[in-house]
């Protein structure tokens, strides 16, 4: 049985959306960071760096499996299962590339952005616009590239566009109020949206966990 530890985050759905992609049955346990679970030493004891998603896989290969950080658990997924990650060739390095994009920079700033812009009870003009200008060029980037791509990684979808996908539809909704604009600005940003977003898996991912 594969346990998944998540929350309500971009974070989190990623990996509920390739589970639901992949059809594994999956538990889930939710890690209510509102509350500082995340805390927990149960929860320590699984992700060290006291943060959600983590997961442990019972029937790893040699045993069983415990992992943290959201971009491992869809490497460990794909590879597990032998989808949405080409198992070598160009194909496979144009992905993982396009998933570390999101690790690195899109996930970062648009969460730099939903805490000064969002969450924090002090507005600092200065933060605000760094973050909204840094989040926006990065839209650019997609866009540039879904303008000649189907996907982020090339003609099939892939790992790289689920972790995309559940930080990008938040420019639109939660930080609409600084990127809704720029969305609308990108036809082939709003079309992979689309795409991504009426796919069966991924919104059963997207409701993941209930509270």
């Amino acid at each position: 049985m594969i346990t998944l530890y998540t929350f309500t985050t971009p974070n989190g759905r990623k990996v509920s959306i390739l589970l639901e992609e992949l059809g594994l049955p999956y538990e889930t346990k939710v890690i209510d960071i509102s509350k500082g679970e995340q805390f927990d030493p149960a929860f320590l004891a699984v992700s060290p760096n006291n943060k959600i998603p983590a997961l442990v896989d019972d029937d790893g290969d040699g045993g069983k499996v415990a992992l943290f950080e959201s971009g491992a658990i869809l490497t460990y997924l794909a590879e597990k299962t032998g989808r949405f990650l080409p198992a070598s060739g160009p194909a496979r390095y144009e992905t993982l590339a396009w998933l570390h994009w999101q690790i690195g920079g899109l996930g970062p700033m648009f969460g730099q952005l939903g805490f000064f812009g969002v969450f924090s009870k002090e507005k600092i003009p200065t933060a605000i616009k760094r973050y909204s200008e840094e989040a926006d060029r990065l839209l650019g980037v997609m866009e540039r590239r879904l303008a000649s791509n189907t996907y982020l990684a090339g003609d099939d979808y892939s790992i790289a566009d689920i972790a995309v996908y559940p930080w990008a539809a938040n420019a639109s909704t939660f930080l609409g109020e600084f990127l809704g604009e720029s969305v609308a600005a990108k036809p082939a940003v709003r079309r992979w949206l689309e795409n991504v977003g009426s796919r069966p898996a991924v919104q059963r991912g997207m409701a993941v966990p209930k509270v």
